[in-house]
């Protein structure tokens, strides 16, 4: 493993958006998230499940995988971090005689799986009473990587379709197949999500120069592996990322100076990505570069 992360790093994704539903509202019908003046949104936690998706398809060990993609028939947090040596060896100690036993799990932990060194993680293990000593005992862990909610550089317009479903899912006496439903989509839109790296946190958690490039590598293929019937193959792209990378570990320029470098631009009567121009200023400011990607 490289060196800890001695440097600040910012960046900026661009996500284009055409026929598709970016992220459903469970509020409301799974209709596509959109906030009180009408922009689009992106949750952060969508977006951070993406980059574990693409983690786990880079054959690098996450603690929380989809349900869907558990390979290890391991369906809780607490079963995971038992299946890890190190980790396994700290929560058979009694937290309330080991004085550094909070510290030695984060430590191991952050060790065993990538997005805890990213993302950090609150580990919980209730009140109960239980064989292993772990009663009531919490741990939360904060980590570098912060990622924004992601929204729209337009209001949304959502376009609602009528569908039905060819077969019923149980056999009711006199209820036809042709059961109604709705499925929505935004028709053409753009999103931009914002997010750094903090140097702090790395050093706590272990973050190293080789994680922020597998970090950036996820980035850049966030909808790789990931269609559904809601986010068809290429309805959803990475456009573009903007990754800047400061020469200290504060930073060299304040994290909303550097978001607000990207903008993007593209015609009300859209329709492909290639119509969409994404333009960087660049602050020219020593010590802090910038790499404009495009996405896959």
């Amino acid at each position: 493993m490289t060196k800890v992360l001695d440097h600040k790093i910012d960046f900026t994704v661009v996500i284009g958006v055409n026929n598709a539903n970016p992220n459903g509202d469970p509020l409301d019908g799974n209709r596509p998230r959109v906030d009180v003046n009408g922009y689009g949104e992106m949750s952060d936690v969508s977006i951070k499940r993406k980059i574990r998706n693409r983690w786990q398809d880079n054959g690098l060990p996450i603690l929380i995988p989809m349900e869907e993609r558990v390979t290890d028939g391991i369906m809780s947090i607490r079963d995971r971090l038992k299946k890890s040596p190190e980790v396994a060896e700290i929560l058979h100690k009694d937290p309330k005689k080991t004085p550094d036993w909070k510290h030695e799990l984060i430590a191991a932990a952050s060790k065993a799986w990538i997005d805890v060194r990213a993302f950090g993680q609150v580990m919980p293990f209730g009140d109960k009473k239980l064989k292993d000593g772990l009663d009531g005992v919490s741990v939360s862990l904060r980590g570098p990587v912060t990622i924004q909610t992601a929204e729209s550089v337009k209001p949304v317009t959502i376009k609602e379709s009528q569908i039905t479903k060819s077969i019923n899912l149980e056999t009711v006496e006199g209820k036809g197949s042709d059961t109604m439903g709705t499925k929505s989509v935004v028709p053409f839109n753009v999103y931009v999500c914002n997010g750094s790296i903090n140097t702090e946190q790395a050093d706590r958690t272990g973050f190293t120069d080789d994680d922020a490039e597998n970090l950036k590598q996820a980035l850049l293929t966030l909808f790789v592996n990931d269609e559904s019937a809601a986010r068809p193959d290429g309805s959803m792209a990475v456009l573009k990322l903007i990754w800047w990378t400061h020469s200290t570990k504060l930073g060299k320029l304040a994290p909303y100076k550097v978001h607000e470098a990207t903008t993007v631009a593209f015609p009300d009567d859209a329709r492909h990505f290639s119509q969409v121009n994404v333009q960087v200023n660049d602050p020219h400011v020593d010590g802090l570069q910038v790499e404009e990607i495009d996405g896959f």
